[in-house]
């Protein structure tokens, strides 16, 4: 990928994950960029392009963090790691959580089963530990860490270290 290239998707992401895809136009992307519009829509077709290829980097890193969890061969290191996961994000790359979170509400791209493997796990870890309702446990981890994240993505990851804490003594962890 050029350097261009580069710059035209760090602007994008920025401003998408900031103002919102719709909210967008590319003539503002090819501003901060530096760049002709005409050189966005060369290297990434359309402004749909542009945004499929942020996704693409998106579900990089979700994967990374995902495979993470999925590793874990104990039950409590896979609750750790579940945990632990969200709390573990570097700042620099908000931005792209935050395109995440803002893309679950759009149709085309929103997965109601992109995490289902990450659940499967988490509630093989609870059955193993012996917890009466293991499926719930792990559903309700889930949207729990799932609130963190966005509080976090707000307020950022400090104001949040205490629930991490929380979370681990609750489980045992």
């Amino acid at each position: 990928m050029t350097e261009k290239q580069q710059k035209i998707l760090a602007v994008a992401l920025e401003l998408f994950a900031k103002e919102g895809y719709n909210a967008v136009p590319t003539k503002a992307i090819a501003e901060q960029a530096d760049v002709s519009e005409a050189l966005i829509f060369r290297h990434f077709k359309s402004k749909q392009g542009l945004l499929d290829a942020l996704y693409q980097q998106c579900g990089e890193r979700v994967q990374f963090v995902k495979n993470s969890v999925l590793e874990a061969t104990e039950p409590n290191e896979c609750l750790r790691r579940a945990i632990h996961w969200v709390f573990t994000i570097d700042e620099e790359e908000y931005d792209y959580w935050k395109l995440q979170y803002k893309l679950k509400w759009e149709d085309s791209f929103y997965d109601p089963n992109k995490m289902k493997d990450v659940i499967d796990k988490v509630t093989w870890a609870f059955e193993q530990l012996g917890y009466e309702q293991p499926a719930f446990e792990a559903q309700l981890l889930e949207k729990t860490l799932d609130s963190v994240m966005i509080s976090m993505l707000r307020d950022g990851k400090q104001v949040h270290i205490h629930l991490r804490e929380f979370l681990l003594k609750k489980y045992s962890l």
